[in-house]
């Protein structure tokens, strides 16, 4: 009985960790929804902020349990998951998420928690226990969905320039000062959809692992989807300045036709990939965008030195948060 209670104290704690993360994913990720909304001057801060964390939260009327499927399920070989291993990933994750956010640096943390699920898995079974097809499906994405973005990005740009190309810059400001909410909410959604159900596939497979949920459901508890879109929403309500600075005035400087092409972009890239269940990276996705936005331009209009550092954030992110959670996975064996 003793034992029992303490498994299921475990759990708990786990999933609170879980939830963390979350929290900490839309807390990093907040800039990735209101970076040039709030660079372009069409909302202050507080305003956009409370606006992302709306639409965060909206997600969960909107998309299936696609990506919470492929994280919970199709990562992983059924049975190698343990308490021990959902531990080192998520710690392996929380600990890259902190020291990007510290420095500033738009880092990925979908990428982080799937580096995490790696490390600790390799540590505890090897390469063997991992499924290729899951891997190779988000690893792919780690360049599809800048590229994407980019070129989303780039056409929105220039096929907006053709079609107003006559019109009044006063007047082009004014109409995308108001798209640029649309376009703002749409990519807040896709943020929502995507990121939360990546909390909610590790959560599940924890509740597969100890018997708590039946590997044969085909969704998680309800309570798990509520919990995780609360918990990324608020997240984003309490922002992350430092990457707010990096992502809407670093990279490029944004009109609000720039902004509203960019977050355009880096919404359909989104809400393709959360349909095809891949986990996906907000903040490569944006990142592209705005890049793709800034060279329709000029070439110099890019910073290519701050989008060139980003770039190593997100090479060194799947292996450095894998070391940390075998760390963490053999720190963990010893002491529960």
């Amino acid at each position: 009985m003793e034992n029992m209670q303490a498994a299921l104290w475990v759990v708990i704690l786990l999933v609170v960790l879980a939830l963390a993360f979350d929290f900490m994913n839309g807390f990093h990720d907040a800039a990735n929804s209101i970076a040039t909304v709030v660079s372009t001057g069409v909302l202050r801060p507080a305003q956009a902020i409370a606006f992302a964390a709306f639409f965060n939260v909206v997600a969960i009327f909107v998309f299936h349990l696609s990506v919470a499927a492929t994280v919970g399920k199709g990562i992983v070989q059924p049975g190698v998951v343990d308490t021990h291993v959902v531990f080192g990933a998520l710690l392996g994750a929380i600990t890259w998420n902190v020291i990007t956010w510290y420095y500033g640096i738009p880092s990925s943390s979908s990428h982080a928690l799937i580096g995490g699920i790696v490390g600790a898995v390799i540590a505890k079974s090897g390469a063997g226990a991992l499924l290729s097809a899951g891997i190779l499906k988000t690893v792919t994405f780690i360049f599809v969905s800048p590229i994407l973005g980019f070129v989303l990005g780039s056409l929105m740009m220039v096929l907006v320039a053709n079609v107003f190309k006559r019109s009044r810059p006063s007047k082009v400001d004014k109409w995308f000062r108001n798209l640029q909410l649309v376009s703002a909410g749409a990519y807040s959604l896709g943020h929502g959809g995507n990121d939360a159900q990546k909390t909610i596939g590790i959560i599940w497979m924890l509740l597969v692992a100890t018997g708590y949920v039946s590997a044969a459901d085909k969704s998680p508890p309800t309570w798990t989807i509520v919990s995780c879109y609360m918990a990324i929403g608020l997240g984003t309500l309490f922002g992350g300045w430092r990457i707010v600075k990096t992502m809407g005035q670093k990279i490029t400087k944004l009109k609000p036709v720039g902004g509203f092409c960019a977050e355009t972009g880096g919404a359909m890239t989104l809400f393709l990939a959360t349909a095809l269940g891949i986990p996906v990276s907000t903040t490569h996705t944006i990142t592209g965008a705005i890049v793709g936005v800034g060279s329709t331009q000029r070439a110099s209009a890019v910073r290519w030195g701050v989008a060139g550092n980003i770039v190593w954030a997100w090479i060194l992110t799947i292996p450095a948060s894998a070391f940390v959670a075998a760390i963490s996975y053999w720190i963990s064996m010893q002491i529960f």
